[in-house]
């Protein structure tokens, strides 16, 4: 099913944009790997001197930040109605008549 293009979607809303995107960065991403080809990095652990070896650890800070992220909201979750149906306070009042 294709979405229908309203008056107030931005350039960043496009399907075509969003594709021009991926295909842009998908270029840049490439070059950037395939410029260690020619140009000699040093390493100074040894498996940072490795092809590649700059994205593939990106790529897995990236991942780890993100799995990171899903398992601390699921800590700091709280119900949809937890500021509503709070007990009252000690002096009597509830939260919306202080």
């Amino acid at each position: 099913m294709k979405r229908e293009q309203r008056q107030t979607d931005t350039w960043l809303e496009r399907p075509s944009t969003i594709r021009g995107l991926w295909i842009g960065f998908t270029i840049v991403l490439t070059l950037t790997v395939a410029a260690q080809a020619f140009i000699h990095i040093k390493g100074y652990f040894g498996v940072d001197g490795w092809f590649g070896f700059a994205a593939v650890f990106g790529f897995g800070a990236c991942a780890a930040m993100v799995i990171v992220a899903k398992l601390l909201g699921f800590v700091l979750k709280r119900r949809e109605q937890y500021y509503q149906n709070r007990p009252e306070d000690d002096d009597g009042r509830t939260g919306s008549e202080q």
